[in-house]
């Protein structure tokens, strides 16, 4: 998709593993694509989530993975939280269902998240929509939220930097929190992501403003998470870029020797 996409690189960040990035590799290198590797951690702060970035971690030290396993548990026992929350609600729904629903999507072994219990509840008419699942139940104001006790974005900056990669604040304007994406810019993040799918032209023109003043490593990118309901997820793959000179400043060995 990258290579009909005209792209020179891609970046794998997942939700919380780089499990796939090997294989990713092995795809870059026989299409001629440049293939980043980084993940996107999971975190909250002032009762949001909250994604940081981590791009050119080592990817296979075992250290890493680890921690990462933990934020796989505590996904795990979040979405196990939400199901039981929906059962009170009368909602007939089980893990088995949204663990099958993954398979199907190709996620069998990877990261599962509230999108697969979404489309559960689409698959049995409880909503019409992904949108619909999200403000009724798993939204941050849904019926069925849950969010048990999580790596705090400050936390994850530092991991990041352990891991020796590079930490991005992910798509700061579907927060709706300046006040806290300058907190986390206060505390040593690398760069923040201007360019995104789901970012009005006004909010990638006010983080460019802000990268600049705070001398940030401007990043973008589509955030494609496949297709939901036949439709695109966010964005498709190469509709928000940046130059490929931006790898280079991604790089902490690069920016180490320039």
């Amino acid at each position: 998709m990258a290579k009909e996409a005209g792209l020179a690189a891609i970046a794998i960040t997942d939700h919380d593993t780089i499990d796939g990035i090997a294989e990713a590799m092995e795809a870059g290198a026989q299409f001629g694509i440049i293939v980043v590797p980084g993940v996107e951690i999971s975190t909250v702060a002032n009762g949001q989530d909250i994604h940081i970035l981590g791009y050119y971690t080592d990817w296979k030290n075992e250290q890493w993975r680890k921690k990462l396993q933990s934020l796989l548990d505590t996904r795990e026992r979040r979405n196990e939280m939400i199901i039981e929350k929906l059962q009170q609600l009368g909602i007939p729904i089980t893990m088995e269902e949204v663990l099958e629903e993954a398979r199907r999507q190709g996620k069998d072994g990877g990261t599962i998240g509230r999108p697969h219990i979404a489309s559960v509840l689409i698959a049995k008419t409880i909503v019409a929509s992904m949108q619909e699942a999200f403000d009724q139940f798993l939204s941050t104001e849904g019926a069925a939220y849950a969010n048990p006790p999580r790596l705090h974005p400050f936390e994850a900056i530092d991991w990041i930097r352990e891991a020796g990669g590079t930490s991005v604040i992910a798509h700061p304007g579907l927060y709706k929190d300046d006040a806290l994406v300058e907190a986390i810019i206060q505390n040593g993040v690398d760069g923040i992501e201007v360019y995104h799918s789901d970012h009005t032209r006004e909010d990638e023109a006010k983080y460019e403003r802000l990268a600049q003043q705070h001398g940030l490593i401007v990043t973008g990118g589509s955030d494609f998470h496949g297709e939901r309901q036949g439709a695109v997820f966010h964005g498709p793959i190469g509709n928000r870029t940046v130059d490929v000179g931006v790898l280079q400043q991604l790089n902490p060995v690069w920016r180490e020797n320039a």
